[in-house]
C-alpha cells in the first residue's frame, strides 16, 4: 500500500525570493513536482519569485485561471466556472500525492490570506496529508515600504476590499483607527471618494509592487494614476498610544 505524498501550500511572500522563510526556501529548493497559478499568457508570479531556487528536473504543472474579471462575480456562471477549474486542479494534485509524490504548491503571500490555494486546501485537506507554511504578507511590504509603523497601542487594523460597496467602505473606515485596502485596480476612483468622504485621503499611501523591483510608495494626493496596478496596496496607518 502507497504512502500518500504531502501537498504542501508554501507561502512564498510578497515578490522577493530573499524574503522566504528558511522552511520555504528549503521546500522550494528541493521540490520535485509544483504547481502554481497564473494567468493565460502568463507565467505566474509565484512561479517568478520561486524560479531562482527550482531544481532542473522539477515537473510543473500550471494552473491557469480559465476567468479572471471577464465576467461579473455576481454572475452565476462565475462560480461554477471556477469550481469547475478547481475540481481538476485538485484530481491532478491528489493523483500525484495518491500515487506518493509529495507536491509544493507555490503560494503569492501567505497561503490562507486570500489566496487561491485555499480553494485547493478545502478540496483535499480530508484526503492526504497537507501543510501549510505561512509566510510574509503583501500588506506587511507594503506598510513596511512607507516607513511609518501600521497600528500603536490599542489601534484597530482593519482589513478592506475595493470591491466592496462604497457605503460599507465608507462606514468601515470611520471605525477603524488603521486600514489596509487591497484589489484596488478600476475601483481607485471608488475607494478615493469613500476615503475623501470620511476624511481620510491626505493620511492615505499607495504602494505599488511592495518588495519587488518596481515598487513605489507616495502618499496618494501625489497619486494621479486613475486605476492602479494588480500589486497596489492603500495604506492608512494608526495613530495610537504610545509611551
Amino acid at each position: 500500500m502507497n504512502t500518500k505524498g504531502t501537498i504542501y501550500g508554501v507561502g512564498l511572500g510578497p515578490g522577493a525570493t530573499d524574503l522566504l522563510s528558511m522552511r520555504a526556501y528549503k521546500l522550494v529548493c528541493e521540490a520535485r513536482h509544483i504547481a502554481f497559478f497564473k494567468k493565460a499568457g502568463r507565467v505566474g508570479h509565484a512561479w517568478q519569485i520561486a524560479s531562482p531556487l527550482l531544481s532542473k528536473n522539477v515537473t510543473e504543472f500550471p494552473m491557469e485561471y480559465p476567468i479572471t474579471t471577464e465576467i461579473s462575480v455576481s454572475d452565476p456562471r462565475y462560480n461554477k466556472i471556477l469550481s469547475d477549474f478547481y475540481k481538476e486542479c485538485c484530481e491532478h494534485i491528489l493523483s500525484l500525492s495518491h500515487s506518493g509524490k509529495d507536491v509544493v504548491i507555490l503560494c503569492e503571500g501567505d497561503p490562507f490570506f486570500y489566496g487561491s490555494f485555499m480553494h485547493i486546501y478545502s478540496r483535499v485537506k480530508d484526503k492526504c496529508p497537507v501543510e501549510i507554511v505561512p509566510a510574509i504578507t503583501g500588506m506587511s511590504a507594503a506598510w513596511a515600504a512607507t516607513k511609518v509603523p501600521i497600528s500603536w497601542g490599542d489601534d484597530i487594523l482593519t482589513i478592506l476590499m475595493g470591491t466592496l460597496d462604497a457605503a460599507i467602505l465608507e462606514n468601515q473606515l470611520r471605525d477603524t483607527d488603521a486600514a489596509v485596502i487591497m484589489k484596488i485596480g478600476r475601483y481607485l476612483p471608488k475607494i478615493k471618494q469613500a476615503l475623501k468622504k470620511t476624511r481620510r485621503f491626505d493620511d492615505a499611501f499607495i504602494v505599488e509592487y511592495a518588495a519587488m523591483a518596481k515598487q513605489r510608495a507616495l502618499p496618494l494626493s501625489d497619486y494621479g494614476a486613475e486605476h492602479a496596478p494588480y500589486f497596489s496596496i492603500i495604506i492608512l496607518h494608526g495613530k495610537g498610544r504610545r509611551p
